[in-house]
């Protein structure tokens, strides 16, 4: 009975609740499409108003720069229109002043004032007497065993004497690896003539310029820096065979044992730059080129020519034997 009374009053209350929805009165279809229309037109005028505010505010800001690119340029047309002007501008009411001229009792006293200095001459470039050259006091020591040596006559061989003060020489450095070789007893240099044999030269001459290089074997050559083989442009290099005696520049191999030489230095010197002279001088004042105490040069080129043949010879003969 309890639950046929409560859906009793259940749809007691729908009823009245539908009753009174029936009463309210109902809104003609006119006015619902004129709120409406207001509704729309009021959201389009804000949306006008937000356009034009922005247009309002942009046109504001070009107004603004469009005035400082205006004032800039007024600017700039005022600074250039501004021209410094150096002279000083006389008042009108002042006269232009007049040149004054000099009496002579003030030109005398001018003349009194002024000294007259004498004319300075530019000092006198002195010419250097003293010591230029850095080279070194040596022994000259061949891969034949022996030491290079010049006698007190200007005679050039090898000595196994170590000891002996005609060993020494001052190599003097001339140029960019060139030397002059002189004998420090005999002061004479070491030269080579056109035909290739080596003498004592008293004066310093081109034929006295000896190219120093080192060689594979860290052995030092001294090749001639004036002359050389014509055809196939070999230097001529300074050289002592087995014996001890002076080769020929133009029989001498860089390659052997008899132009290899191992500079001993004792002590390192300050040297006067020798002065050049012509071959021409050379010819007038020095002495005929001498080797082996004064025999004539012919006889020993002769005699080292056929040592030289010889030695050829049997160096072929070697190889032929060793490929047979």
């Amino acid at each position: 009975m309890k639950h046929v009374k409560s859906g009793l009053v259940q749809s007691q209350r729908s009823v009245s609740t539908s009753i009174t929805i029936l009463k309210t009165p109902i809104m003609p279809l006119a006015e619902y499409c004129g709120m409406f229309r207001k509704f729309v037109s009021n959201d389009q005028s804000d949306e006008e108003e937000e356009t034009e505010g922005h247009a309002h505010s942009h046109a504001h800001s070009q107004a603004i720069a469009s005035s400082l690119i205006r004032q800039k340029r007024a600017a700039r047309e005022t600074v250039a229109e501004r021209k410094p002007t150096n002279k000083i501008r006389s008042s009108p009411s002042k006269e232009p002043r007049r040149p004054r001229q000099l009496c002579p009792q003030r030109l005398l006293r001018l003349c009194a004032k002024i000294q007259v200095c004498p004319r300075r001459e530019k000092p006198t470039q002195r010419k250097r007497t003293g010591e230029q050259l850095k080279g070194i006091v040596t022994r000259l020591f061949s891969e034949q065993g022996f030491y290079l040596q010049m006698l007190q006559d200007g005679t050039i061989r090898g000595s196994k004497d170590e000891t002996s003060d005609n060993t020494l020489f001052n190599l003097i450095p001339v140029g960019l690896r060139v030397v002059a070789i002189q004998g420090v007893k005999a002061s004479l240099y070491v030269a080579m003539n056109a035909e290739g044999f080596l003498y004592s030269s008293d004066i310093f001459t081109p034929e006295c310029k000896f190219k120093e290089s080192v060689f594979e074997n860290y052995y030092v050559i001294y090749s001639s820096t004036v002359y050389r083989q014509h055809e196939s442009g070999r230097a001529w290099f300074l050289g002592l065979n087995k014996e001890g005696t002076i080769m020929k520049g133009n029989r001498v191999k860089k390659t052997k044992p008899c132009s290899h030489f191992v500079p001993r230095p004792l002590q390192v010197c300050m040297y006067k730059e020798p002065s050049l002279h012509e071959l021409e001088e050379k010819l007038k004042s020095s002495r005929s080129p001498t080797l082996n105490s004064g025999r004539s040069m012919r006889v020993i080129s002769q005699h080292q020519e056929d040592q030289e043949n010889q030695e050829d010879q049997s160096e072929r003969s070697q190889v032929e034997a060793q490929q047979s």
